[in-house]
């Protein structure tokens, strides 16, 4: 096979492209060898005997895997952390999850008739200043009242 390295240079000009996505049709060699002008590249290209290969990405195949176990609680051990405690999952973030669950439970009890409104209000403040650990306990509170 012929030296077709100036009709690379050339097609990748054309194509827009760098040399190394020119792809020339092994069988056309001969036609490709002959083609010394630009004209010339431009009626090979549009006959298929030169192309430009697509654009190489990289695979997100491997991090869907690795997602995916992370997700099932693999790979998370103290070798591969890189952030604090606090950093990973954040106090606010954590106080915002417990509060909203707690409001979210005081509405519907309220709402169904198991809190009459001045006790709504009180546990509502309790909750507030941080004296329920979970609805859990919230509930278990509760309970404890309303037997005394």
């Amino acid at each position: 096979m012929s030296n077709l390295a100036n009709q690379k240079k050339l097609a990748s000009k054309i194509l827009g492209c760098g040399m190394n996505r020119v792809w020339l049709d092994p069988d056309a060699a001969e036609d490709i060898a002959g083609a010394i002008t630009r004209a010339d590249i431009r009626d090979l290209i549009e006959a298929g005997q030169i192309k430009a290969a697509p654009v190489r990405g990289v695979s997100r195949g491997r991090a869907r895997v690795r997602d995916a176990k992370r997700k099932y609680g693999h790979r998370k051990g103290h070798g591969s952390r890189k952030g604090r405690k606090g950093a990973r999952n954040p106090r606010k973030e954590q106080w915002m999850k417990k509060i909203r669950a707690l409001r979210r439970r005081l509405k519907e009890m309220r709402d169904e008739g198991e809190l009459d409104r001045s006790t709504y209000c009180l546990v509502y403040r309790k909750a507030k200043g941080g004296e329920y650990r979970s609805v859990a306990h919230l509930e278990a509170h509760l309970a404890i009242e309303k037997e005394e």
